[in-house]
C-alpha cells in the first residue's frame, strides 16, 4: 500500500505493490535450495507451526487475515481495553506478592515496596503459608489502607480474614467509598487447588456486604493460576476462568444481587508468561469472551473484566535463576500492553523460596521500567490492529469458548472440577508439553540449553507450604525433569566429590567436530553430566589413552558426516576395547561399528540423560 502523507510526497512510490503470491513465490525458491519442493500454500503451510489448543502460527500476516471488530478502547467487546484511557492516566498497578508468616518481617518488606514503586499489596493470610489473622494489624502497621489497596489470599479463613480487614479500616477511620482492594474470595480456585467441594455461600454473603457499602472493594477472585499451575494451555486457563465467573454469577445473583453487580464483585487473575504476544493475545481474549457473557446475561454494560496479571510461576527456573529476571520482563510487557490493570512480577528466586529485598526490587522496578522508561503506558492497545495480533486472539478466543461451553456441558466448574474433567484435560496437555520439554523443542535457556555446571547454587529461605495445596490440580514446572536430573548430579558431587563425566572424542579438525562437540556438551550438561573434551581430537591410536584420562567409561563420538564415514567404527571399536561401556555419536542414527546410541537434535534428552546416569550408578 503507498502512504499518501499530507505534504503531498509519496512514500515508497517507485517500488510496485507486491502481491501475496510473488512472496509464496520466493518462500518456494527458498524451500526447494533446503530439500523440500513444494508450492503454492504448500510453501506458507511448511512455515508454519501448530502449538498449543490447536492454535497455527503462520510465517505472515496481512490484511486478509479477518478478525470481529474489535471495538474501541472502553467499548464493547472490550477487547481493546475495559477503560477508555487504558492505561496511560497512571500505568498498571504494580502488586506485590508476600507470603511470610512474620509479621514483623512482612511488615517491612510491605513498607519497603510501597516506598518504592509498589501500589497495591497482595496478602496470603492465615493458614500454614500466610500470616496469622491475629497478626495482620501488625503486618499492616503504617500502611496507609485508604492510598494501597489490598488483595488478600485468605483461602479456609476467608471469614476471619475479612472481618479482621474490615475491623482495621474501621479502627483507622477508613472512609467506606475509599475502601479498595478485594477480599479474594475463591472457592472454586481453593477446591481445584485442594480438591475439597466448594463452598459458595461465605463469598456471596461477603459479596453483598461489599456491594451493599464498599464501592471500590470486590469479594471474588477468579484465579485461573491453578489452572496454569497444574499445566494448562492458554485457551483452559480462559475456559476454567470462564466457567468460574459464571459459577460466581449464578451464586451471586442467586443471593439477591443484579447481574451488573455480581459482575463488579469480580476480579480475573491470569498467568503472564514470556511468549509476550500469546500473553497480549490472551488478556484481549478473556475480556472479549468476558463482554459476551455479560451481554448474554443482559447486562452489556457490566463486561469490563477487571484483570490481574501474574508473571508465571510455571516458567521460573531453579537454576540460573537470574535469567527469570528476562522471563518476568517480557511477561510483564505482555501483560500491561496486554492491558492488565495490575500487575504481580514475582521475583526471580520465586522457584528457590522466599524472596529477599534484592529479588523483591527488581520485581518491582520491572514494572517502573517497563512503565516510565519504555513508556508502554502511553500507548492505549499498542498491539491492536497487528493482524498477527488480531488472529491470534480470534482463535484463541475460539478455542477457550470451546472448552467453556465443555465444561457447561459437564454441569459448570465445580461439577467438572469435581468428575476430573478439567484435570484429564490439562493432564494431557501437559504430557504433549512435555514431550517438547524433554525434546528442547521448547528450550529453557539455563537449564536445558546453556546450562552452567559451576554456577553457585541460590540459597533461601524455604516457603512455608500452603494449606490449600493438596488432593486437587498438580503444580508443575517446566524445568521438572531437568531439575530431578541436576539433583542426581549433586547428590554424586557432595557424595564424591566429583560429577559424572563423559568424554567427548572428537574427530578430525576443530573445523569439523566443533559444531557437534558444542552440541554434545550442551546436552550432557543439562542432566550434570560434565563433558571431558581434552584431548581436543582422537583417532583410533590415540582413544585408549585419551579414554583413560578422561576418568569416565561413557563416550560420545563429535565431528561430520563424512569423517564418521570414515572414522567413527574404528574409533569406536578402539575405546570399546580400552575399557569403554557405551558409545554415543552426535548425529542422526545410522549403522557405524560399535556405536550404542545416538544423539541429535530433537532426541528425547530427558530420556537419554535418565538412562547415562542409571549406566553409571548415579541414584
Amino acid at each position: 500500500m503507498t502512504v499518501q502523507p499530507a505534504d503531498g510526497l509519496s512514500l515508497a512510490a517507485e517500488f510496485p505493490d507486491p502481491a501475496h503470491e510473488q512472496w509464496q513465490s520466493l518462500v518456494e525458491g527458498v524451500l526447494r535450495k533446503s530439500g523440500k519442493d513444494v508450492s503454492g500454500s504448500a510453501a506458507e503451510e511448511a512455515l508454519s507451526t501448530t502449538v498449543e489448543d490447536g492454535l497455527i502460527t503462520r510465517p505472515l500476516y496481512t490484511s486478509r487475515d479477518d478478525a470481529p471488530d474489535a471495538g474501541l478502547p472502553g467499548f464493547a467487546p472490550f477487547t481493546r481495553g475495559s477503560t477508555p484511557q487504558g492505561s496511560t492516566a497512571g500505568g498498571w498497578g504494580v502488586r506485590q506478592r508476600h507470603a511470610s508468616t512474620d509479621p514483623v518481617r512482612l511488615n517491612e518488606a510491605v513498607l519497603g515496596d510501597l516506598e518504592n514503586g509498589a501500589t497495591s499489596l497482595w496478602l496470603t493470610v492465615g493458614g500454614a503459608g500466610g500470616v496469622p489473622v491475629s497478626a495482620l494489624a501488625r503486618a499492616l502497621d503504617g500502611v496507609h489502607l485508604d492510598l494501597a489497596p489490598l488483595v488478600l489470599d485468605a483461602g479456609d479463613e476467608l471469614d476471619a480474614a475479612a472481618t479482621e480487614l474490615f475491623r482495621l479500616h474501621q479502627d483507622r477511620g477508613v472512609p467506606a467509598d475509599a475502601v479498595r482492594g478485594n477480599l479474594g474470595a475463591d472457592p472454586l480456585g481453593q477446591a481445584a487447588r485442594s480438591g475439597d467441594e466448594a463452598d459458595l455461600t461465605s463469598a456471596a454473603r461477603w459479596a453483598k456486604h461489599c456491594a451493599a457499602g464498599y464501592p471500590g472493594l470486590r469479594a471474588l477472585t477468579v484465579d485461573a493460576l491453578p489452572y496454569h499451575e497444574a499445566g494448562g494451555s492458554a485457551a483452559q486457563e480462559l475456559g476454567s476462568s470462564l466457567a468460574t465467573g459464571v459459577a460466581y454469577l449464578r451464586a451471586l445473583t442467586d443471593a439477591g444481587l443484579g447481574v451488573d453487580e455480581a459482575c463488579a464483585q469480580l476480579e480475573f487473575r491470569y498467568a503472564a508468561t514470556a511468549d509476550q504476544f500469546l500473553t497480549i493475545a490472551k488478556l484481549r481474549a478473556a475480556r472479549r469472551l468476558w463482554a459476551r457473557v455479560a451481554e448474554v446475561c443482559g447486562a452489556p454494560e457490566a463486561g469490563a473484566q477487571r484483570q490481574h496479571a501474574v508473571t508465571s510461576p510455571v516458567m521460573m527456573t531453579r537454576r540460573d535463576p537470574w535469567v527469570n529476571m528476562l522471563r518476568t520482563t517480557l511477561a510483564c510487557l505482555g501483560a500491561g500492553v496486554g492491558g492488565a490493570d495490575a500487575v504481580t512480577v514475582l521475583p526471580f528466586d520465586h522457584a528457590l523460596g522466599l524472596p529477599d529485598a534484592f529479588a523483591r526490587r527488581i520485581a518491582r522496578n520491572t514494572s517502573t521500567i517497563l512503565l516510565e522508561e519504555s513508556h508502554l503506558a502511553r500507548v492505549i492497545d499498542p498491539a491492536g490492529g497487528s493482524w498477527y495480533v488480531e488472529r491470534l486472539t480470534d482463535e484463541l478466543a475460539d478455542a477457550a469458548w470451546a472448552f467453556f461451553q465443555e465444561i457447561e456441558r459437564a454441569g459448570g466448574q465445580a461439577a467438572a472440577l469435581g468428575s476430573g474433567m478439567v484435570a484429564d484435560r490439562i493432564a494431557a496437555t501437559w504430557a504433549a508439553r512435555s514431550k517438547d520439554l524433554a525434546r528442547r523443542k521448547e528450550p529453557i535457556t539455563g537449564v536445558s540449553e546453556f546450562p552452567q555446571l559451576a554456577e553457585r547454587t541460590v540459597e533461601r529461605e524455604p516457603v512455608p507450604p500452603a494449606a490449600t495445596w493438596g488432593g486437587g490440580l498438580p503444580v508443575v514446572r517446566r524445568d521438572e525433569a531437568f531439575e530431578a536430573l541436576r539433583a542426581r548430579s549433586d547428590a554424586h558431587l557432595a557424595a564424591t566429590g566429583a560429577r559424572p563425566r563423559v568424554f567427548l572424542a572428537a574427530l578430525g579438525p576443530a573445523s569439523a567436530h566443533t559444531a557437534r562437540a558444542s552440541f554434545a556438551a550442551n546436552l550432557f550438561q543439562a542432566g550434570g553430566i560434565e563433558p571431558v573434551h581434552e584431548p581436543v581430537r582422537v583417532d583410533a591410536s590415540s582413544a585408549a589413552a585419551a579414554l583413560a584420562a578422561a576418568g569416565t567409561d561413557v563416550v560420545c563420538l563429535c565431528s561430520s558426516d563424512a569423517l564418521y564415514a570414515e572414522q567413527a567404527g574404528e574409533v569406536a571399536e578402539a575405546l570399546v576395547a580400552a575399557g569403554a561401556q557405551h558409545v554415543y555419536l552426535a548425529g542422526r542414527p545410522g549403522a557405524y561399528q560399535g556405536v550404542d546410541e545416538y544423539v541429535f537434535a530433537g532426541c528425547d534428552v530427558v530420556a537419554v540423560l535418565s538412562s547415562v546416569l542409571d549406566r553409571m550408578g548415579v541414584a
